[in-house]
This record gives C-alpha cells, sequence and structure tokens, in this order.
C-alpha cells in the first residue's frame, strides 16, 4: 500500500504563498516510482465537499479546478517521490485541509479531479487569514 504525508500546511496572509509537498514511499516493487501513479491535490474546508484542486498524471499531464488556475500549480520530483503544489495569491476561501492521493496509473496522459484515488495522505491544515 503507498504511503502519502503531506506537509508545508501553516497560516498564511491573504495574498502570501505557501508550497505543501506530498511524499510517497512504500511502493510494492523495486523501482516502482511515482511515474507509475497520478497524484492529485484536494481540498476540505470546514462544512464542504471535498473538492478537487490539481492533479498530475503519469506522463506528466496537469490539470486544474478553475477556483486555482493561475494561481496553483502541481510539479514533481521523482528522484524523491515528491510532489508539490506551489500556492500563490492565496484568498481565505482557500482555507481548509488539503490532501493529496494517488492511482497506479501507468502510461496515461490524464488524470482525474474526482475523488477516485485508492492511497490517501493524513492531510496538512492551510489557514489563510489577516
Amino acid at each position: 500500500q503507498l504511503q502519502l504525508v503531506e506537509s508545508g500546511g501553516g497560516l498564511v496572509q491573504p495574498g502570501g504563498s505557501l508550497r505543501l509537498s506530498c511524499a510517497a514511499s512504500g511502493f510494492t516493487r523495486p523501482g516502482y516510482t511515482l511515474t507509475f501513479y497520478a497524484v492529485a491535490w484536494f481540498r476540505q474546508a470546514p462544512g464542504k465537499e471535498r473538492e478537487g484542486l490539481s492533479c498530475i498524471s503519469t506522463t506528466a499531464g496537469t490539470n486544474y479546478a478553475d477556483s486555482v488556475k493561475g494561481r496553483f500549480t502541481i510539479s514533481r520530483y521523482l528522484a524523491n517521490n515528491t510532489v508539490y503544489l506551489q500556492m500563490n495569491s492565496l484568498k481565505p476561501e482557500d482555507t481548509g485541509v488539503y490532501y493529496c492521493a494517488a492511482n497506479w496509473n501507468p502510461r496515461s496522459p490524464i488524470c482525474t479531479l474526482l475523488p477516485r484515488y485508492d492511497s490517501w495522505g493524513q492531510g496538512t491544515q492551510v489557514t489563510v487569514s489577516a
């Protein structure tokens, strides 16, 4: 079972930036890396449903929700099996618990923002407030 650990959350003022990290481990076979997995970032605000924000496919295709397009950037560093979410121009409505999720999906150019992922991290809190 793939393990995912998020980090980088915290308190930031409106207009500020944060970079979240999602570190993956526990690959089932030697030589497997995140190149075999699609990875997505989700956000859950209090009283709201979990919302897909961004994802990166195994062939490095990316997808963004309209609410974060132009402000958030997803990337991955395969040498350490980590996916990042750079968040700029943060707004109070960006507040919530941020989760990363992954699915085995080798050689696919697409990824989904729907919560159809098998592996999930424990989440990291992001609070945007003055």
